[in-house]
């Protein structure tokens, strides 16, 4: 007499779906809401059936496909949380926050017209409060051309930005 295995061969997969395809919705559902819940079911027995072929045989395959269900609920819901969110109507005002200065629109022009190089080590070496020599090895450049540039742009400004106060006060 030979020993057989007690471990039960995986059935076919068509059958997996129609054994458990219910039970994967109704958690589905459960964790989602209607809407979505078809969205997670697809993508459950999707991502199963790449999985199966390495499933040993005799593993539980309800409990199993019902872990997937639920990973592919929290994707689904993690994704939703970070869409926009439609709205009717726009704040009358926009909000200052992420928008320092906005009192002051004349000097934000003139940075916003400085040339590119000057712009952007003033930003790094004023805003961002890096050095010289960090703002050359960011943008690859040596150590008196960031000071140069950011000398030249700290002029350009005063410049414009007197003419914009000499025009303020004639008006």
């Amino acid at each position: 007499m030979t020993a057989r295995s007690s471990v039960v061969p995986k059935p076919a997969f068509e059958q997996v779906i129609e054994q458990h395809g219910l039970t994967v919705l109704r958690v589905c559902r459960a964790t989602l809401g209607v809407h979505d819940a078809d969205d997670a079911w697809s993508e459950t027995f999707l991502a199963a059936l790449q999985a199966y072929p390495r499933l040993p045989d005799g593993a539980n395959i309800g409990a199993w496909l019902v872990r997937i269900a639920r990973n592919k609920s929290i994707d689904i819901a993690r994704a939703a949380s970070r869409q926009p969110i439609p709205t009717a109507e726009l704040p009358e005002l926009p909000s200052q926050l992420g928008n320092p200065g906005l009192e002051n629109d004349d000097l934000w022009r003139a940075v916003a017209g400085l040339p590119e190089k000057q712009r952007l080590v003033l930003t790094f070496r004023y805003l961002g409060g890096l050095s010289h020599g960090e703002i050359a090895a960011l943008l690859g450049g040596s150590v008196p051309a960031a000071r140069r540039a950011a000398a030249d742009g700290v002029a350009a400004l005063r410049s414009t930005y007197a003419n914009l106060n000499q025009q303020g006060a004639t008006r």
